[in-house]
């Protein structure tokens, strides 16, 4: 299966016309940056947690550098659901000056 993918400017606009934007990075990477408004479901729980993701819109899926994502991309697809991955992840978002925000939402960190 190929995953449909969009860079981080495509991305960024799908979830400000009301994309679901899905991040499936582990607990350290969530809590030094992510994308505002983003929703985190790290992906070893993306299974169990499915239910908890809309079915009426897109879900743009990000992690560090896009290959987590895509896994969780093509099991969403399998299962149904419109989705794409972030090609490049986080990082790419941070490269393309989107804004990484921390828990307090001071500027975080891609790592």
């Amino acid at each position: 299966m190929t995953v449909p993918e969009v860079d981080a400017a495509e991305g960024a606009a799908q979830v400000a016309a009301g994309a679901f934007l899905l991040d499936v990075r582990e607990a350290d990477e969530w809590a030094a940056g992510r994308a505002p408004g983003a929703a985190w479901i790290p992906l070893r729980e993306l299974e169990r947690r499915a239910a908890e993701l809309p079915t009426d819109r897109v879900v743009v899926c990000i992690c560090r550098s896009g290959a987590r994502s895509g896994r969780a991309t093509e099991w969403l697809i399998a299962g149904g659901r419109d989705a794409v991955n972030l090609a490049g992840g986080m990082r790419a978002w941070a490269a393309a000056g989107l804004d990484v925000v921390d828990d307090t939402g001071a500027p975080g960190a891609v790592i």
